[in-house]
């Protein structure tokens, strides 16, 4: 007979993969699981073939801005066409032509003939893909999702299925560079797409009313902006995600210079520690998947936004690969538990026909920011090193996280009549519920 502790082990599992339960985000888990394995590996294997050939940490920063930048100028207008266009097309043809840039890149990495420049124009492509494709995928979601309190366990187990691939694909990818060479992992990646693929033509999504634009899209764009500037808890969400991505994310991009110079290793000690943040993210996102309620992600946001900057300036200090290791953890972590936990806060209470809008501006937080930040960082670690452009990136966010802390009270008080209604605040929801009865027939 099983034990009570085991059995309640058991429980806790299955709640955290509820969302598992509806059968178009289970075919989705599963498909993107494996081709966000290949994603990773082309993202490493780009890096580690740029540094190799070049030894420029410049343009390193150059190849993630090229990425980056089509992002930040097709995102507001690809949130506007989201809203308007069948969610479930866009990402079958997203899918569609990433897979085809990556095969693009392996034929070129593989012919022996790859060029800085193709890598960037290729880069430029996939950029802007994801334009639409993050949107799109980010307000599907609750179209995969029939029941809307499952929603952010939904987001959470996306968090867990990223940082789990995000382990996997560095560690397979710097073996295969050091045994086979970068062409091989981007081929990998081409073939991982086809399981995403399937997954989206083997769904039965409902029927959903036409999306009809009522205006055109700057007056639709504008609308969209107004609504997050106005609305304090979107504002500040996305101020302080923005910052981060511009002032700390762009730490990624100096891996290679890490690895290959401070900590005198080759693309296994690029994996490594790649590979040590993803666990990190991935604890972060299996403890948001156990959570039973999304009361008290705004201090999370804060506290971890403090933990991030602080693990960078330790990082950007230490010259131990196990010292490095163990702090990649802590920051994977924290960045995680901010995206997150974001996400999570914005999905909830954004007004529906403006999902599309808010969250191309979320993926502008810390995809359209980033460019900027990649290529300030690739400039700045070419005239005083990577680890002091670290060290000062982190201090930064500490500045940051400070200036979060200050606006959760004003974020608390508007959110929580919203959390209310929607009955995650259940003891005051049924006492305001109770009363209005009192007064009002049923309709």
């Amino acid at each position: 007979m099983p034990s009570k502790d085991s059995t309640h082990n058991a429980s806790r599992f299955k709640f955290a993969l509820r969302a598992l339960k509806h059968r178009n985000y289970k075919l989705f888990f599963g498909g993107q699981s494996l081709s966000l394995i290949g994603t990773w590996m082309t993202q490493v294997a780009t890096s580690w073939l740029v540094y190799r050939v070049t030894h420029s940490a410049l343009l390193l920063g150059l190849v993630s801005f090229s990425g980056q930048l089509p992002a930040l100028l097709l995102l507001p207008f690809a949130g506007v066409w989201v809203d308007r266009w069948n969610r479930h097309t866009v990402l079958k043809v997203t899918q569609v032509l990433s897979m085809l840039e990556s095969f693009a890149l392996a034929a070129l990495a593989l012919s022996g003939s790859i060029a800085i420049w193709q890598i960037i124009l290729l880069t430029m492509f996939q950029g802007a893909v994801n334009a639409f494709d993050m949107p799109a995928r980010q307000a599907f979601l609750v179209e995969m999702i029939e029941d809307r309190a499952d929603l952010a366990n939904a987001i959470a187990l996306n968090s867990t299925m990223v940082n789990g691939a995000r382990l996997v694909g560095p560690s397979i990818a710097g073996i295969i560079i050091a045994v086979a060479g970068e062409g091989y992992c981007f081929l990998v990646d081409g073939i991982s797409y086809l399981a995403v693929i399937a997954s989206l033509f083997l769904m039965r999504i409902r029927p959903s009313s036409a999306r009809r634009a009522q205006h055109n899209v700057i007056s639709e764009l504008r609308e969209g902006w107004s609504y997050v500037i106005s609305f304090a808890p979107i504002r500040s969400i996305l101020t302080l995600l923005a910052a981060i991505s511009l002032i700390g994310v762009p730490y990624m991009v100096l891996m290679p210079v890490f690895a290959g110079t401070v900590l005198h290793g080759g693309p296994h000690t690029l994996g490594f520690l790649t590979g040590a943040s993803g666990v990190g993210a991935l604890i972060s996102a299996i403890t948001l998947a156990m959570r039973k309620s999304i009361v008290g992600l705004g201090r999370m946001i804060a506290i971890t936004a403090f933990t991030f900057g602080a693990g960078l300036i330790a990082f950007g200090f230490s010259r131990s690969l196990w010292l490095s290791l163990l702090l990649m953890l802590v920051i994977g972590f924290s960045m995680m538990q901010q995206m997150a936990a974001g996400n999570t806060i914005l999905q909830t209470i954004v007004d529906e026909d403006k999902r599309g809008r808010v969250m191309s501006f979320y993926t502008m937080a810390f995809i359209g920011a980033a460019p900027f930040g990649s290529l300030i960082a690739g400039a700045l670690a070419s005239k005083i090193g990577a680890p002091l452009t670290v060290v000062c990136s982190g201090s930064l966010c500490v500045l940051v996280a400070f200036w979060f802390s200050i606006q959760l009270k004003e974020i608390r008080r508007i959110v929580k009549p919203i959390y209310v209604e929607l009955g995650i605040l259940p003891e005051v929801a049924t006492a305001i519920e109770t009363a209005a009865l009192l007064q009002t027939p049923p309709e």
